[in-house]
């Protein structure tokens, strides 16, 4: 591949799922029960060559010290290709003489006037923040893939699997290879279309089919945001490229997060504009990545498959509203009121579904809420807007990516085992009948939990750590973002003409205010309970799979015992790299370094923030705490378990019930949404069936009245012919009769 240019690398990234895709779904009834071939390979050729970018993208970023005393600058990395144009509109529009449109770094008024083009190309960029996640997608995809020959090797819809998950596959590393917005919504629509198919792959259950409407129909609701913050960044910017374009006279006009406009303060718009789309774009995220209130859907997505479910959960879908904001961290940082809000709904995701998770008895619905409650972490440390918390959350999204595949696939094997049986209650002990399964689940349970050395345990603290400096600035060196600090610090890194807009901002939002340290600090509490409940329900399922007297369920008959290795090799893969990836991205520093080469974390205001991460010792000594409180609880209540009956459930009480309705959010949707649309829905039935059928069967059945009496006249008797003749003679005389006399 040395030979290769990296544009034409970029391209086969997408381009060999989709290909494999296609041919998995034109070969498959020849192929058989080797249908998953062609989808495997193309997943591992993109694989091989999304791991070769990342290579060649570390080596154009280069070494050395990105913070400290003395830091040398990271020269922005990025490459862009175009593959062709899609629409294009000469002299579509000219922009306000105040517009955003204008050129970076020229007065307000100047080159305004200019008409410009309105195009769509279809074009990929490279950068390291999209090299990092097309490593993860097709990496992580694969194990899954080749997990689910295994898994799915007597399904009757085992060659529609295949294609779909390679389609995924493509669907989403095209998300995030996109440079143009539009671009974006296209295939964030079409990795929503793949989910649906996958989580109601199994159609023939109602609870599948059920999942996958939910799914679809909550998600159409964070693509609505969308849609409306691409209009509105059209609308404000004039372009929907993320990069900078050549116009037809040479002159540069700056994308939206292109360099021209990054290297200049005033190029990013803020106000009650700014606000908008920035709380329009985390509208989107809580969607794809199930925040809330967006994330009852995700719990029901357990009807799919196991392995549709772990590459929902570890490496696609989920994951693309973490990128949308990290792509877009120049535009929040513009809007310091909708970025805080960014990390509250995080921290309350992270913590309402962890406290959901700590009661479930299905393993896979645990996992779900913990993907929930990992995702809300992940937008907490986004939330910061500092260098160090951007890179934490991908740090997190990629260690989680792989602990969560690794649990997930796990729980499949369980499942497998157990002849799809997935309560806890109904089986225990697993240990001695699948010890593979049973070492790389608590490597993955270990990881989740942040217990160190592995993964999750570096990622995690690391969140802590940036929620930490936010909420008490300047304890570890830690410097506060000027673009999230205090009001005249933020204010101060735009333009002044964005002041009057930040303050109205400010007045008709009032979001600002709560950008202080004490909610920070409530942030971090928040987040420091949420780790130490992450660790008991962890451990819970743990115990209760895996410990105690074994106990299978009559649906695993006789032949209980461990996977075959096509699904087992995955496990333990990902097991390897649950343990050692988290110390070692965190010893080298890489990732914050590779990270801050990307354009979007270019900004200025990322200046002060481009601390590398350092062990702090007192974060990592609470953090342990609360995880070693939350497993000792956890064996207190089930290690070796010997009921099917509650455990520490039952002390619970009222909150038992609580947790276990999921806080009663389902409930909640179906009387302040479900039963009015399903009113309304009654109402227009009944005004289409007697009103306006009424209207309609009146006005067609009048032909008919008229048409009735009219062949009632036509009897075909001769001699009422003759009769009616006479009385109508009769009836004309007696009428000019009458006319004479009077």
């Amino acid at each position: 591949m040395q030979n290769i240019s990296p544009a034409t690398l970029l391209v086969l990234v997408p381009l060999l799922p989709l290909v494999g895709a296609l041919l998995t779904l034109l070969l498959g009834k020849i192929l058989r029960s080797r249908a998953h071939m062609p989808a495997i390979t193309g997943i591992a050729a993109a694989a091989a060559v999304s791991l070769v970018l990342l290579a060649s993208t570390s080596m154009q970023v280069g070494a050395g010290p990105s913070s400290g005393e003395h830091a040398e600058p990271v020269r922005p990395v990025e490459m862009i290709t175009t593959l062709w144009q899609w629409a294009t509109v000469d002299k579509a529009y000219t922009p306000d003489a105040g517009s955003a449109a204008a050129i970076p770094g020229t007065p307000i008024g100047e080159l305004t006037t200019e008409m410009r083009p309105f195009s769509i190309p279809v074009v990929l960029r490279l950068d390291p923040l999209t090299a990092i996640m097309l490593a993860i997608i097709t990496c992580v995809g694969l194990l899954v893939a080749i997990y689910s020959v295994g898994y799915l090797h007597d399904d009757p819809g085992y060659t529609r699997f295949f294609t779909l998950f390679a389609m995924f596959v493509f669907s989403m590393s095209m998300l995030v290879a996109a440079s143009n917005f539009l671009i974006v919504y296209v295939f964030w629509e079409a990795v929503g279309a793949c989910s649906y198919l996958l989580i109601g792959f199994w159609f023939q259950k109602p609870e599948a089919a059920r999942a996958a409407k939910k799914a679809f129909l909550v998600n159409r609701i964070g693509d609505f945001g969308l849609a409306i913050a691409v209009f509105l960044l059209w609308m404000t910017y004039g372009t929907l490229d993320f990069h900078d374009t050549l116009s037809a006279n040479g002159t540069i006009l700056p994308g939206i997060l292109g360099q021209t406009r990054l290297a200049d303060p005033a190029g990013m718009i803020g106000g009650a504009v700014g606000t908008a789309i920035c709380l329009l774009l985390l509208l989107a995220a809580c969607g794809k990545s199930a925040q809330m209130p967006l994330h009852v859907w995700l719990p029901d997505a357990m009807e799919g498959p196991t392995p549709a479910s772990a590459l929902i959960h570890a490496a696609t879908m989920v994951t693309a509203g973490i990128y949308l904001v990290a792509r877009c961290a120049p535009l929040f940082i513009a809007s310091p009121g909708a970025l805080v809000m960014v990390s509250i709904v995080g921290a309350t995701t992270a913590l309402v579904a962890a406290l959901v998770a700590t009661v479930q008895y299905d393993l896979k619905r645990v996992l779900a809420y913990s993907t929930i409650s990992q995702l809300g972490y992940m937008f907490a440390s986004l939330g910061t807007g500092t260098m160090l918390g951007f890179t934490a959350a991908i740090f997190h999204l990629l260690t989680h990516a792989c602990f969560k595949a690794l649990l997930f696939l796990g729980a499949g094997s369980v499942m497998h085992a157990m002849g799809g049986v997935i309560d806890m209650r109904r089986y225990g002990g697993l240990r001695r009948l699948m010890p593979i399964t049973a070492a790389t689940f608590l490597c993955g349970a270990c990881a989740l939990a942040g217990v160190a050395p592995f993964a999750g345990f570096f990622s995690k603290d690391e969140i802590l750590a940036t929620l930490h400096s936010k909420a008490w600035p300047n304890t570890h060196g830690q410097q506060q973002s000027p673009a999230t600090g205090h009001a005249h610090l933020h204010l101060s890194s735009f333009s002044s003409d964005a002041v009057a807009d930040d303050l109205t901002a400010d007045a008709l939002i009032g979001l600002d205010a709560l950008n202080c340290p004490d909610v920070w600090r409530i942030l971090f509490f928040m987040a420091l309970i949420t780790a130490g409940l992450t660790a008991f329900y962890t451990f819970r399922a743990v115990f209760m799979t895996f410990t105690g007297p074994t106990r299978v369920p009559a649906e695993a008959g006789h032949h209980a015992h461990e996977s075959p290795l096509v699904m087992t090799l995955p496990l333990m893969i990902l097991a390897t790299a649950s343990l050692v990836l988290g110390w070692l991205l965190f010893s080298t520093h890489w990732l914050s370094h590779f990270l801050s080469a990307t354009p979007s974390f270019a900004l200025p205001a990322f200046g002060q923030t481009a601390n590398a991460p350092v062990f702090h010792l007192d974060l990592a000594i609470q953090g342990t705490l609360a995880a070693a409180v939350g497993i000792v609880v956890a064996a207190i209540g089930h290690l070796g378990r010997r009921s099917d009956g509650p455990q520490m459930e039952r002390f619970l009480g009222p909150l038992g019930a609580l947790f276990a309705n999921q806080f009663f959010f389902d409930q909640i949707y179906n009387v302040l949404v479900v039963r009015p649309l399903e009113l309304l829905a009654m109402l227009a039935g009944i005004i289409d069936r007697f009103l306006v059928d009424g209207l309609v069967d009146f006005i067609a059945s009048l032909p008919l009245g008229i048409g009735s009496v009219v062949r009632r006249l036509q009897s075909g008797v001769l001699q009422r012919y003759a009769l009616a003749g006479v009385m109508g003679v009769l009836l004309i005389v007696f009428v000019l009769a009458w006319q004479l006399r009077s």
